[in-house]
């Protein structure tokens, strides 16, 4: 209100403050504080939880990458929905995660594109050091494999911590750009997302932070049952027990083939006590071992390489070698003659990303050079050959 030319002081306030005098209180946004949905049990837990589950994650990405892996000690803070924009400014990558037995519910691991492409050059066999951060097909499913590995290894810490059985589906990754509106599908429908972040660090190649994010409902329903487990739930020694039993279970009936004959044995042995010793005799039968080159991968080991399968690798079939100086290298000409190392009629190196899996013998198809394998490597030794 102005009299006789003068500002008021609400004017005059108002114009200190930089805002307008028409602007309410209610313009202003209000202080989210986590400690008003959580209490300090509750967030000791999820930090619990997290720092349990990612820090076996840690140790698998450690492997699959070979490189060293920290995940430190989580912050758990809410995040609004609506401002989402504000907390991932920038490119980053999505990794929605199911829960299938356990639990019922999903979260979201967030990280940065650029990070998300440094893994999955160190997955393909790179040194971590890509052209660029676009993210291709070949790229993504690398990238999902090791979130994969590593959610997996979370899932089966959280068994552990809870007591039952945890299982998840396979990750599904996506690009997520919240400025320009895509991947935003993927996360809650919630006002408020609780985000529990982790400090990451791969070697020196990446310094970064790997996010969850949960409902909050989710994230209650966890903590709850981790402060107060139900009744139905069986102690630690139990479910360790259980879990060995199944092991056990799984291996007795993989080689059940090749023991019935032992068994076949020992059933004669009990029948017939008098003749002990003939029993053995005619029933005894050399063990039968299962070739390890016709081990076949668990169904879930299958289910995961088979999301690697569709992956170009570089394929190079090479003559020989010879060493030769700067200066018989200068000194070469049209017409010049190298001498190799191989001698002729000798078998050919085949290899895989430079890395030898075969020999073989060069033969013509139509008009084109080809190579005949000869000898090659399991498709165990194969596949670490490729690491």
């Amino acid at each position: 209100m102005m009299s006789d030319g003068m500002l008021s002081q609400d004017e005059i306030d108002a114009l200190l403050k930089g805002s307008n005098l028409n602007d309410t209180d209610e313009s202003a946004d209000p202080v989210l504080d986590v400690k008003d949905y959580f209490n300090d049990m509750e967030l000791d837990a999820l930090g619990e939880i997290g720092n349990i589950s990612f820090g076996s994650s840690a140790t698998a990405l450690s492997t699959l990458l070979n490189q060293k892996v920290e995940i430190t000690t989580p912050s758990v803070s809410l995040v609004e929905k609506r401002k989402l924009s504000e907390e991932f400014p920038h490119p980053y990558v999505a990794i929605e995660v199911q829960y299938t037995d356990g639990f019922s519910g999903s979260n979201l691991l967030v990280i940065r594109q650029n990070d998300a492409a440094i893994i999955a050059d160190l997955m393909l066999g790179g040194e971590g050091k890509p052209e660029n951060t676009d993210l291709g097909e070949i790229q993504v499913s690398a990238v999902q494999e090791a979130m994969n590995q590593m959610m997996g290894s979370a899932a089966t810490s959280m068994s552990t911590i809870f007591n039952k059985r945890i299982d998840i589906s396979p990750p599904v990754v996506e690009l997520l750009d919240v400025p320009q509106g895509e991947g935003t599908e993927k996360i809650p429908n919630d006002n408020y997302i609780v985000k529990v972040s982790f400090r990451l660090t791969i070697g020196t190649l990446i310094d970064s932070n790997i996010m969850q994010l949960l409902p909050i409902e989710f994230a209650k329903s966890m903590t709850e049952e981790l402060l107060n487990p139900p009744a139905g739930n069986i102690s630690e020694h139990e479910f360790a027990k259980e879990q060995s039993d199944e092991i056990l279970q799984e291996v007795v009936q993989s080689v059940e083939p090749q023991s019935q004959p032992i068994q076949d044995s020992l059933s004669g042995n009990q029948a017939n006590q008098s003749s002990k010793q003939g029993a053995l005799e005619k029933n005894v039968q050399p063990a039968v071992f299962t070739s390890f080159e016709e081990f076949k991968p668990a169904q879930t080991e299958t289910k995961n390489l088979n999301m690697l399968l569709d992956i170009p690798l570089q394929v190079t079939v090479e003559l020989g070698r010879t060493k030769r100086s700067v200066r018989e290298i200068l000194e070469l000409s049209s017409g010049s003659i190298l001498e190799l190392d191989k001698l002729a009629g000798e078998p050919i190196d085949i290899l895989i990303n430079n890395r030898l899996i075969a020999q073989g013998e060069v033969v013509v198809i139509d008009e084109n050079f080809g190579v005949r394998v000869t000898d090659i490597l399991s498709q165990s030794d194969r596949l670490k050959k490729l690491r």
